[in-house]
């Protein structure tokens, strides 16, 4: 019976141990981010928005929006229902269907961000002494607006959420990675 040379038994199993390391060194960052972005922008935590709150507040952006804030307002979950829209809607005040016992403001965000538009629920919840609030948008968006929203508004804040298109989900998740990042670097105050 021969027995390999030592020095050659003792170059294979660094080789080894060497590619476990790179191979976790590369797969862990790969699975935390993925991780990340499912937990954030995928299937966002929310807690399920009281039967009533102050004002129902559609956010401008991809998915059906209106649809779910329509959905809402039917149940009379809010006696006024807001929507961010384009300026020439806002102005006219033409921006979402009539609802019986509901009252619509349209709003245009200066910014047209969600900044911008949490910085307008502030303004209007001040009017109108809002106390608490569902914010309609999509999941990539929705932990990102609830941040930025309670920045602005110290009441409760509730997140109903539409499908997002599916086409959308590759240019959405890359936008909101570096929005949140802003969000908690650059512009961290409301």
């Amino acid at each position: 019976m021969t027995f390999p040379p030592v020095h050659e038994a003792g170059r294979r199993r660094p080789k080894r141990r060497r590619s476990w390391i790179v191979a976790a060194a590369v797969a862990i960052p790969i699975l935390a981010f993925g991780g990340a972005t499912a937990r954030l922008f995928v299937w966002p935590q929310l807690s399920p928005p009281p039967p009533l709150v102050d004002a129902i507040v559609e956010l401008g952006g991809p998915g059906d929006r209106d649809a779910a804030a329509l959905a809402l307002a039917r149940e009379h979950r809010a006696s006024v229902v807001v929507v961010s829209t384009a300026k020439s809607a806002a102005e006219s005040g033409d921006c979402f269907p009539p609802v019986d016992g509901v009252s619509v403001l349209c709003f245009h965000a200066e910014p047209n961000t969600t900044r911008g538009e949490a910085q307008a629920v502030r303004r209007l919840a001040a009017q109108h002494n809002w106390r608490s609030i569902i914010l309609v948008t999509t999941p990539d968006q929705a932990w990102r607006a609830r941040v930025r929203v309670t920045r602005c508004f110290d009441g409760d804040v509730y997140v109903a959420t539409t499908p997002l298109p599916a086409l959308k989900w590759f240019t959405q998740i890359p936008y909101q990675w570096v929005a949140t990042v802003k969000a908690f670097t650059v512009e961290r105050a409301c």
